[in-house]
């Protein structure tokens, strides 16, 4: 840079400057991958966009099923994030709109009931931009993995079996998981024949198309050109597969209804155009005509107000997490904490329900968004009349192919392999999500949590008789140990007859708090008595400094085990 064009700049004004743009791209990540993205890519992001819109369309109208909304409130859920996940998201592959997962703990939640989902869509916002803000995106790491795959693998039985109605052409069969398998089973002989076959037909494509995608592997080096189009037109009807089968089934529909056949259960009248930008309403009013306060449907909302954030925000980072790996780069879990819950606060004025990122409709560039939130828009503004012919058994179809991945068995054989009192948070997480999703997540996290703390208090510890008692502790040493500690020495030397001295190895040991020092020091003044000494090795230097800040009688510490048993036999010879 010319240095006279710093002349009469102040070095700290050219310094906070440039913090000032560092800053900016923290919270604004396109200034990052912006500048340096080719005008040559524009063409492949748009197709890509277009198919991703594609996928959108039809997944919005069936989460929205999920969710026990009127299908228009998915597509009005699905645009929002498009627009500003390409400003403020860190991860290129990632898409935000309605999930199977969040539409389940939306229908959980707010009970089918559209006012209360926006509003629920902003709270859940505000509290995911809060946590960004105080950078509290760490307590995802209190969420065990076990914990996670209960919970999914359980949303993905309950979703998948809540669709079965659907096929069968069910209606009036209750939300409640049990009550839904006995009545679904219960009412087999009143299914219509139209809908089974259909949702069966669409179902037998959506898993060969699937397959097709997934055994389509690179074109080999001397593949023809006719060839590689051929493969390309392949993997772009296998991916928009969604969209097809709910196109075909709706002209099935179309074509039996305009001659008088009505053999399949149809979604019917939607609203029509887009979302009107407003504020979300903060009172609801009953069938009866109560108006309901603000203040009661927060009171409704229970502990699903804690669980979507949270469940939101780990659906999203896992995706983002596991595409960053594959893809060589790194996100950040408060900037997409962040951009989630800014997404749900701008959705909720377009009547929006909470979303989240999907591995359904991932994408390959931040240009690839902006596209699909258009077809979005524009299949709201110009095609929810021809939707009114969308089968119910086709959305079904789409949903359970979706959510059919998420029951993976190959996870619980690895924790039984590897460490099987893992499968303990996992039982709990799935059973209890039948009874109540978030009861669920809550329950599991309980466990984890008191498994933790068991962990925290019981330290592993080895003892070695070398003459002298070796105590290793192997791993740190906290407030809830301190008791068990003080009992194995108790057991160990103290009430020896005569009282044994011990070594104790603090080589694990990185931090340790005001109640360990005063249990240590009562421990020091009880060997005094009793003609023993206490003699720590291989202390830790913060841990030393916070030994010796606190002026322990009689404290004796040594850089080696060796050394430490030295000490020993030096002041039995001294006795």
């Amino acid at each position: 840079m010319d240095r006279s064009l710093l002349d009469g700049v102040p070095a700290r004004g050219w310094r906070n400057a440039c913090c000032s743009y560092s800053t900016l791209k923290a919270w604004l990540p396109i200034l990052s991958w912006l500048p340096g993205y080719k005008l040559k890519w524009l063409q492949m992001d748009l197709i890509a966009g277009v198919t991703v819109g594609l996928t959108v369309v039809p997944q919005g109208l069936a989460y929205a099923e999920v969710a026990g909304l009127p299908v228009q409130y998915g597509l009005y859920s699905a645009f929002m994030g498009g627009f500003i996940y390409t400003f403020l998201g860190t991860s290129k592959d990632v898409t935000l709109g309605p999930t199977a997962i969040m539409s389940l703990l939306c229908s959980s939640v707010v009970g089918g009931q559209p006012s209360r989902a926006v509003l629920l869509c902003l709270l859940c916002g505000v509290i995911q931009a809060a946590m960004a803000l105080l950078r509290l995106g760490f307590l995802l790491d209190f969420i065990s993995y076990p914990v996670i795959k209960g919970f999914t693998c359980a949303a993905a039985v309950t979703i998948g079996f809540g669709q079965v109605k659907n096929i069968l052409g069910l209606k009036g069969v209750p939300q409640q998981f049990f009550l839904q398998v006995y009545y679904t089973f219960h009412r087999i002989p009143e299914a219509r024949i139209g809908d089974v076959v259909l949702g069966l037909l669409c179902l037998t494509l959506l898993v060969m198309l699937t397959l097709m995608k997934a055994s389509l592997g690179p074109p080999p080096n001397d593949c023809p050109p006719s060839s590689r189009v051929a493969r390309r037109m392949v993997w772009g009807i296998a991916t928009m597969r969604n969209a097809l089968v709910v196109v075909a089934a709706s002209c099935v529909a179309l074509s039996w209804d305009a001659y008088g056949h009505h053999v399949f259960t149809i979604t019917g009248n939607i609203t029509k155009g887009l979302p009107p930008f407003r504020p979300p309403p903060t009172t609801d009013t009953t069938g009866n005509g109560t108006i309901v306060s603000f203040g009661e449907i927060v009171e409704g909302f229970g502990g699903g107000l804690a669980v979507i954030p949270f469940m939101g925000l780990l659906e999203s980072i896992a995706i983002a997490k596991a595409f960053a790996s594959q893809n060589d780069y790194r996100i950040n879990a408060n900037q997409e904490l962040f951009a989630i819950g800014l997404t749900n606060i701008m959705g909720s004025f377009v009547s929006a329900y909470p979303v989240t990122g999907s591995f359904g409709r991932c994408v390959c560039s931040f240009s690839v968004c902006p596209p699909a939130g258009v077809i979005v828009l524009l299949s709201l503004a110009f095609l929810m009349p021809v939707f009114y012919y969308i089968p119910k058994a086709s959305l079904a179809a789409v949903i359970i192919c979706a959510v059919a991945p998420m029951v993976d068995f190959h996870a619980v054989a690895k924790m039984w392999r590897i460490r099987r009192l893992d499968l303990l948070p996992f039982s709990v997480t799935f059973l209890m999500s039948f009874w109540e999703v978030q009861y669920g997540i809550l329950g599991g996290i309980a466990v984890s949590g008191a498994m933790l703390l068991y962990n925290t208090a019981r330290p592993r510890v080895k003892v070695s008789d070398h003459g002298v008692l070796v105590i290793e502790l192997g791993s740190g040493l906290s407030f809830p140990a301190t008791e068990y500690l003080s009992h194995i020495i108790h057991t160990k030397a103290l009430q020896a007859s005569p009282a044994r001295s011990v070594v104790l190895d603090c080589l694990h040991v990185s931090t340790i708090d005001y109640s360990v020092v005063n249990e240590l020091k009562d421990l020091l003044r009880q060997f005094k008595l009793r003609g023993a000494v206490l003699v720590f090795s291989r202390l830790q230097p913060s841990v030393l400094r916070v030994l010796l800040a606190a002026d322990l009688p009689g404290l004796r510490h040594t850089d080696s085990v060796d050394a430490a048993l030295q000490v020993q036999m030096d002041t039995r010879l001294n006795d």
